[in-house]
């Protein structure tokens, strides 16, 4: 081989190292991954299933769900602060709707193993009074559990008919603000259903309330009056009069005796 092609060989080669040395320092190494950081989290107990109001809770009903930690409230119930959450929560009595997913709390549910439902949820000192009702009388049939009503007693006025020798009706609210706890057997509406047309509605009312409501039947026709939501806003139901009374004012215009019908 001529020097002249030897040199040109020699140099292709030093070029070919040079070049190979460059490309081999000329990237800097990747970056090593960043850490993955770990999300703490805790069991939640929450209802597996749509949980109706008035349903008892079966143990498929609810079960623990894993939750992330920095988003769990102190009313949640958790795995390490109740374990036996899911014992304690079979059998009992829901209070308010639940949809599946969702965190369960005390106050969701009645522990009242035994009882029944509307006893169960009936606060303290309250009564469940029922009364007889027909379409004409309940606003057409539109009045559901949870509505607030007034009640209406329609009679003679028998002193004013002595009096005029004529026949005379007159309407009074007799009470005010109550809440219907039930219409029929319907505690609740299912299905879509919007209006639930029943023969008996029941009530929530203080003991007091429950003798007027006994006692106004013996004088007259009892009519419900829809209440506006807005005007719902108290969970107190009102007696007839301006301050909430139903005794002696009740007695004197309706003309009954305060011992037998009159709440005082």
């Amino acid at each position: 081989m001529k020097p002249a092609r030897l040199v040109v060989l020699g140099i292709a080669v030093v070029a070919g190292g040079v070049a190979a040395y460059l490309a081999s320092h000329s990237h800097n190494p990747a970056p090593a991954p960043a850490p993955v950081v770990q999300l703490e989290t805790v069991d939640v107990l929450v209802a597996k299933t749509n949980l109706n109001r008035g349903q008892v809770i079966g143990a498929n009903d609810i079960g623990w769900q894993t939750w992330p930690k920095a988003s769990a409230n102190g009313n949640f119930i958790t795995k390490p602060g109740r374990p036996d959450a899911v014992t304690q929560f079979t059998g009992s009595i829901v209070r308010v709707p639940v949809a599946a997913g969702q965190p369960i709390y005390d106050p969701m549910v009645v522990f009242a193993k035994g009882s029944g439902f509307l006893a169960a949820i009936l606060p303290k000192g309250m009564r469940a009074v029922a009364m007889d009702i027909a379409p004409d009388s309940s606003a057409g049939g539109f009045i559901l559990p949870e509505d607030h009503v007034d009640i209406l007693l329609t009679r003679h006025d028998k002193q004013a008919e002595r009096v005029n020798g004529i026949e005379k009706i007159v309407t009074d609210t007799i009470l005010r603000n109550v809440r219907v706890l039930a219409v029929d057997q319907t505690v609740e509406e299912k299905s879509g259903q919007k209006v639930v047309v029943g023969k008996t509605v029941t009530v929530e009312l203080t003991p007091q309330q429950a003798e007027t409501l006994a006692g106004a039947r013996q004088l007259g026709s009892l009519s419900l009056s829809l209440r506006s939501l807005v005007d719902s806003q108290s969970s107190t139901p009102e007696g007839g009069d301006e301050h909430g009374k139903t005794g002696s004012i009740y007695a004197v215009r309706f003309g009954v005796s305060t011992t037998a019908t009159v709440a005082q």
